[in-house]
Formats: C-alpha cells, structure tokens, sequence
C-alpha cells in the first residue's frame, strides 16, 4: 500500500490500549490513555495522536515515565489543590485533575488545580472538553522541554507551552481555543517529517538567528540548541513575537510556581550526560460552574450568539469564517465515519510497536 491507510477508530483504540496493557499500564488507564490520542486524531491534531504511540513506548521503556500512575494530594482547599503525580501517566493525572478542579467548581463555583510530577499530557484541548460536558468553563495549560526562543533569545528556553480554553454553547459544536504560545508545536514537525515535507520559514530558526525550513535538521538540532522554535508572532517585536513569549512565561508561572516545580532548562528530557531522565512536567487546570454565574441555558445562548456572529461577519473573498474549535469538530465527525489516516512512515512506527510488543489482536490493515 502506498498511500495512507485508512484504520478504523475503534481497530486503533484497541491496539493503543493493547500496547499501554503490555507495558503494564492498568486496563482502565489505559483506556483513558488511548481516548486522548485517538481525540487528537479524530480532531486532526496528528502532531499529538497516535503517531506519537511509539514516543511513549521509548520513554516507557527507558524508565522516563512510570506505567502505574500514584496521585496524591499535597495541598488541598475548598476550590484548589496541588497534586503530585510521581512521573506517572500524563493524560491519566490530567483527567485525575480536572476531574478534581470540576468537583471543587459544581460545590463551590471555582475550581484550580496545580500538578507537579506528570509526563506530557496530550493534547491541552481535551480537559476543557471535560468540563464544558459538564456545563462548565476549563482551562488547561503546561510547560514542556525546552524547545522555544525567548524574543530576542539565542537559546532555547520555554516548552510550547499551550493554552486551551472551552466554553459550552447551544450549538453542537462548543467553543474550543487550543494552541502552542509557539508558532507551532515540536509535534508538528515530526508530523511534517514522517512525509517528508520542509516547513514554512518563520516556524523555527538557527540559534544565531536565521531562519530554516529544514524540518529534520530542526528537530536533531533543538535539544542541543543550535536551532530552536519561534514564540507565536515570530522573531523580535514587530509582528508581535514578544506576546507569544509573554503567554509561554505566563503558562509557565502556572505551570511549575504554583507547584514548586522545575522549569524552562530543568524540563529537558535528557541530562548533562546525554542519558534519559524523568521530566516533571507540571500542568495548571482550572472550571468555572457557568450556574454559579449565570444560567446555564442562557450562557450557553449568548456564547453561541457571539460564535454565529463572528461567523456571519464580512468574510474576505469566497473565505470562510470560522470559530475555534470548529474544523476539529468537523474533522471529528470525518474521521469517526472514515477512520484514521496513516502514512507509511507511521505504518512503519505502528508496525514496530506490534512487533516488540507482540500484538496479534487487533490486526492493523498493513
């Protein structure tokens, strides 16, 4: 087969919670491991997906993450808390997290929730789902390794730091705002890597300032600091590259003060000696109950209102307004009815992780 397969989601659901069982990952977590991939994917986000399964398989092995997630509570209030996850499953301690945040919310309007210790999580967008089910509002943020240039910096300093905020409306599809304060996440370029694409100038640059397209140069080159991404709005000043800058440092006072935590450089997942070391990642969850503020119902008409006026606003040409969060919900109900794209590098990926773990069932269609 030479193009991208098409795998059904529930063939590759099966697999990835296969693969995280035999890695001794308990069957539930696992289930909740493979349902924030498979999210990425069906949203479209392959930078976060499966195509990131045989990462996880690596830092498994190399005793980067525990397989068995403890969670406990360091500090605890009425509306807030400060977990510890001891370098266990990151998407795990997360739905752990907000789950706490959305209870503190429902009894007493707020809740925030710090954590210290965790792994990546997956895609930031997939906790303020979580609440905005609940008829509430979430946010969630998180540090990484470093990867990005502070403005005006000639070494890489700040993860991508995301931002992901959600609000329920009356539409199917609620308000979701998910994204790197980078101009683009380190995921995308192993995306545009796996087929064998160059990036767009203005992604990513050379430590003494010029900018690359070399996809694969840049992603050998970040961890050693002779490349390294730009901050949402680019190089300097004059397109606004300082806002991003200001946004990851934002995300990253949330992220590791509120908890104690490592930060920036602290966050490489390799040590001086060039060996594999827990990261410690820490992750910032807060929910609004809507209720407690205004009637749900009501909320949830004015948001949409807000959303169906924004789209209905002079577009410019024949292009299309769009609101965010609202292509991934598209691309969900896509995805749900074709199945999940592969390209032949991921297939390879795949294929490896089924031969080293020894998966029969499910059977991948390659």
């Amino acid at each position: 087969m030479n193009g991208p397969a098409l795998v059904p989601v529930a063939t590759m659901r099966a697999f990835t919670e296969t693969a995280f069982c035999r890695l001794g990952t308990p069957v539930e977590d696992a289930r909740l491991f493979a349902d924030v991939l498979l999210r990425s994917d069906l949203r479209g986000i392959e930078s976060h997906g499966i195509g990131r399964l045989h990462v996880y398989v690596e830092r498994y092995r190399k005793g980067m993450l525990s397989p068995v997630t403890t969670l406990d509570v360091v500090r605890e209030g009425p509306t807030t808390a400060v977990l510890d996850g001891h370098h266990g499953v990151g998407p795990v301690i997360a739905v752990r997290a907000m789950r706490m945040a959305m209870e503190k919310a429902r009894a007493f309007g707020l809740g925030a929730v710090a954590v210290r210790n965790s792994s990546h999580f997956g895609i930031a967008g997939y906790y303020p789902l979580m609440a905005v089910a609940d008829g509430q509002v979430g946010l969630a943020v998180t540090n990484a390794r470093p990867s990005v240039f502070p403005t005006f910096g000639s070494e890489p300093m700040l993860g991508t730091n995301p931002i992901a905020f959600g609000a329920p409306t009356d539409e199917p599809c609620p308000f979701l705002f998910d994204a790197a304060t980078s101009a683009v996440p380190r995921g995308k370029l192993e995306v545009a890597s796996r087929a064998g694409q160059s990036m767009p100038e203005g992604w990513a640059a050379t430590s003494d300032g010029r900018p690359s397209t070399d996809t694969d140069a840049v992603l050998a080159g970040i961890d050693a600091g002779a490349y390294g991404l730009l901050p949402l709005g680019g190089w300097g000043e004059i397109l606004g590259g300082h806002k991003g800058y200001g946004l990851a440092t934002m995300v990253e006072i949330l992220s590791a003060s509120l908890q104690a935590g490592p930060f920036l450089k602290d966050l490489a997942s390799a040590g001086a000696d060039g060996s594999a070391r827990k990261q410690a990642i820490g992750h910032f969850f807060f929910a609004l109950d809507v209720a407690a503020f205004e009637d749900l119902d009501a909320f949830r008409k004015r948001t949409g209102d807000i959303l169906r006026a924004l789209r209905s606003s002079k577009p410019l040409g024949g292009e299309r307004i769009y609101t965010a969060g609202e292509k991934e919900w598209e691309n969900e109900q896509r995805v749900l009815s074709r199945g999940i794209p592969v390209n032949r590098k991921l297939q390879q990926a795949l294929a490896g992780v089924r031969d080293l773990l020894a998966i029969e069932e499910p059977r991948l269609p390659f």
